[in-house]
């Protein structure tokens, strides 16, 4: 049986395994992690015909370029994303959303996102790669995941696991969608800030940092100040909460969040905008609206509906 076998030519930024995270870990410090955008990695991997918690190749802004070194790939990318394949000495430009075979020495070149900053590499069988607290994702932070805890690398190699169907054809027609403001609920310490301050976070726009990442994401704005303690007990921390420290500049938690902090809670961007609030590249703009959580729950319910409905279209 011939192995299939991928190497990694240019590693990309911040490339690393994910699959749909890890649960019930906080207790010793392990944040959920997983995929950024859940939606784009189920689609990459009913794409491919995989299970949907399936390892995948997760990349922020520019992709890697992989050879394939032996054997045969399907594959497929999903996101905004500009790649280019060469099969048989031919280049030729990718659509994302689609699956493509390829043999041995053909490449794939993933290029960069376009306006967004995460995209999704699957391939079908998946990799062969070991599960490490019980999940593929890779929080680097930590060491953990597959890969050892560590990003994708130049000259590495990887295995993918056999798979049935040699020549899978799918394709889905969807573009990611965009929204004027993300929605958000009152965190626990909502109490503590001005009027003034929760008014600018509602009405104003807030720069997104280069400094963000997969654990959270740094905003620049309109300072938010509070009318009691900076610096609280530390308590427990989801996804998506936003923090205020001192500075008066939110920081949003993201999947590779620590597992508590100390600064207060002024809100929370609510589930069903989570996959496009982190689409959102360093030096973009940001308007949030304060919503009620029974809103929330019917926006997650249609989110969810949506999210079905474009997995069965595969």
């Amino acid at each position: 049986m011939e192995i299939n076998k991928i190497t990694v030519l240019r590693e990309g930024v911040n490339s690393t395994f994910q699959d749909l995270g890890r649960g019930n870990l906080y207790h010793i410090g392990l944040p959920f992690s997983g995929a950024m955008d859940k939606r784009n990695y189920l689609i990459a991997n009913k794409l491919v015909g995989n299970k949907y918690n399936e390892a995948v190749i997760e990349f922020a802004y520019q992709g890697p370029l992989i050879k394939i070194e032996n054997g045969n790939i399907n594959f497929a990318i999903t996101g905004n994303i500009k790649f280019s394949i060469k099969k048989n000495g031919k280049l030729i430009n990718g659509d994302c959303y689609k699956t493509y075979y390829l043999s041995k020495n053909d490449e794939i070149d993933i290029i960069s996102t376009n306006n967004s900053v995460y995209g999704y590499f699957a391939v079908s069988g998946g990799f062969d790669l070991k599960k490490n607290f019980g999940s593929f994702s890779t929080t680097v932070r930590a060491n953990v995941g597959a890969n050892n805890g560590n990003k994708i690398s130049k000259n590495e190699n990887f295995f993918i696991k056999d798979f049935e169907n040699k020549n899978i054809n799918k394709n889905l027609k969807y573009t990611n969608s965009k929204i004027e403001y993300i929605r958000i609920l009152k965190g626990t310490n909502f109490d503590y800030f001005l009027e003034k301050s929760i008014k600018e976070l509602t009405s104003r726009e807030f720069l997104v940092s280069k400094l963000s990442d997969r654990m959270g994401m740094r905003l620049q704005g309109p300072k938010i100040q509070n009318l009691k303690e900076t610096n609280i007990r530390s308590e427990g921390l989801i996804k998506g909460v936003i923090q205020v420290p001192a500075d008066g500049n939110p920081i949003i938690m993201l999947s590779d969040h620590g597992t508590i902090g100390g600064y207060p809670k002024i809100a929370v961007v609510i589930s069903a905008d989570y996959d496009r609030l982190i689409q959102i590249p360093s030096g973009k703009k940001i308007k949030f609206k304060l919503i009620e959580l029974k809103e929330a729950e019917k926006l997650f319910k249609l989110f969810q509906m949506e999210t079905e409905n474009l997995l069965n279209q595969i």
